[in-house]
């Protein structure tokens, strides 16, 4: 070690030993101690506990998935954190056990009194414990993940109740928080790297501003870890999977390691969409889950809705064999991804699954299936679920602008109504474009021509005065427009009559 570690060592040695957290050992076993850096400078004490964890009969006490802690959260706008202080420490070991947690130094042998730190069975002991003590008010007004504590609440007198009798539960069991840590009464809690509010979750600009300075990977190891860090918030991120294909194809086992042009734009776009990840819901009750479900090959995608707002995105890149799959499985497989992703809400409950491929609708009713098929067909019937057909995004916008040309933007029909909202949004822009771009057919723009001038923006009304745009001979100049684009019609008309006459002609010869 060196000379500031050994120094770094002594102290944190007297200190445990001062807190009756370790002592002196004559036990056969014996683990090396290493130190890491933490994030302002100063040095952890971390035992490597491999060779025992190896040994240990694993505890299989389940661990919760951080998903479903923040779908409890709906609704609440008030929360408070507690962090509690060296939570492992609180926890004593069985003195049978106390000699393999031993570990060796320069400045003697010893064992620990309390749990350490690296234990394999460590984080399931504590989550247990904690479960234990809270389990009261679990789902109710209290979330637990490891040593966090999240107590939300609806309204302020709600949350001072909440949080006294939390409190108080943890004075009874004798267990301490660190006061530095914790942080009470917020309308805005960052959590478990995201932030929570009553308006939803996003991700926490902490992590975002770690990403967005994440030096170019040159490593198979620095792409997994880059990956590892952004997947934790692919749900923010709608085709998540398909984006990180050319990095992840770097990390595969005999993968030539060359970094290309679609691998700097993949570790590029990743960063931007972080950037701009948006806020997504919290689940409303268990009505109106509506999914999207889409494929192509590079991956699966999908997009959980609940009342119009997004809840979440999923995506994943195909398999091997799936890359031979016909285009209607491998939309067939994209429902089966959602439906087994997001079993926790959509079990048990109605839900409406769109897809862009018109043959799902009827994948109920067909009678020549693969075996495939019939195997996805019976998973697909314990859900209970409608199959309906809406075009992709692509498709509806540029049908609505082929529908422009005839003047009926405005009744363009859209028969799914989840995507109205999406397509007029989106129509308007282009109306504005189509209707100020030139046509050869009358020489010039449609506003032009219905108004007599070119359209302006403000800036310009300020420029020209609104007298000069609606002057006295505005309607001798639209009069005059008007004469000009009968006149253009009508040569563009003739001029399309001897196109086909030329074509009739060519016919009639041919008879």
């Amino acid at each position: 070690m060196a000379p500031a570690e050994l120094k770094e060592l002594k102290e944190q040695l007297r200190d445990l030993l001062e807190k009756g957290f370790i002592r002196p050992s004559q036990s056969p076993w014996g683990a090396p101690v290493l130190f890491v850096k933490k994030k302002y400078g100063s040095l952890r004490m971390c035992i490597d506990y491999r060779q025992l964890n190896r040994v240990t009969v694993k505890n299989k006490y389940p661990l919760p998935r951080i998903d479903d802690l923040f779908d409890q959260l709906q609704w609440a706008s008030h929360f408070s954190k507690i962090d509690l202080r060296s939570g492992y420490h609180q926890v004593k070991v069985r003195e049978c056990d106390i000699p393999k947690t031993a570990f060796r130094t320069r400045y003697g042998h010893y064992e620990f009194v309390v749990m350490s730190f690296g234990l394999t069975n460590a984080p399931a002991i504590f989550m247990d414990l904690i479960n234990r003590v809270i389990k009261p008010y679990l789902d109710s007004f209290v979330v637990v993940f490891s040593d966090d504590i999240l107590i939300y609440s609806h309204s302020e007198e709600e949350h001072m109740g909440h949080l006294r009798v939390v409190l108080q539960r943890l004075r009874e069991e004798k267990l301490y928080a660190k006061y530095e840590k914790c942080e009470f009464w917020l309308r805005e809690v960052a959590f478990l790297g995201h932030v929570v509010s009553g308006d939803g979750i996003k991700v926490d600009p902490k992590k975002t501003y770690v990403i967005i300075n994440w030096p170019r990977s040159l490593t198979p190891s620095d792409i997994r870890s880059f990956l590892g860090l952004a997947g934790y918030y692919r749900r923010f991120m709608n085709g998540f999977s398909s984006i990180a294909s050319p990095m992840t194809k770097l990390t595969q086992k005999k993968a030539k390691f060359e970094w290309t042009d679609k691998c700097e734009r993949s570790f590029q776009t990743l960063k931007d969409k972080l950037v701009s990840a948006p806020i997504l819901s919290l689940p409303d009750g268990l009505e109106g889950f509506v999914v999207y479900c889409d494929a192509s090959r590079v991956g699966l995608g999908c997009v959980l809705m609940q009342n119009g707002k997004v809840i979440a995105y999923a995506s994943r890149q195909l398999k091997v064999h799936e890359k031979n799959y016909p285009t209607h499985d491998l939309e067939l497989a994209a429902v089966v991804f959602a439906l087994k992703i997001w079993r926790h809400y959509l079990y048990g409950v109605h839900v409406d699954v769109l897809t862009d491929h018109k043959s799902l609708q009827y994948v109920f009713t067909q009678k020549d299936l693969n075996l495939r098929q019939r195997r996805w067909l019976e998973f697909l019937k314990d859900y209970d679920m409608s199959v309906h057909y809406h075009p992709g995004k692509a498709n509806v916008v540029a049908d609505a602008l082929s529908r422009v040309s005839m003047g009926s933007l405005a009744h363009v029909d859209i028969g799914d109504r989840e995507m109205a909202w999406e397509v007029h949004r989106l129509a308007r822009p282009f109306e504005f474009a189509y209707n100020n771009s030139y046509h050869s057919s009358i020489g010039m723009a449609p506003f032009e021509a219905l108004y007599g001038r070119c359209c302006r923006s403000p800036i310009g009304w300020f420029e020209v005065g609104e007298v000069a745009l609606l002057g006295p001979d505005l309607v001798m100049e639209a009069l005059e427009k008007v004469r000009m684009i009968r006149e253009r019609l009508k040569m563009a008309q003739s001029r399309q009559k001897s196109y086909v006459d030329v074509r009739r002609r060519m016919c009639n010869d041919t008879l």
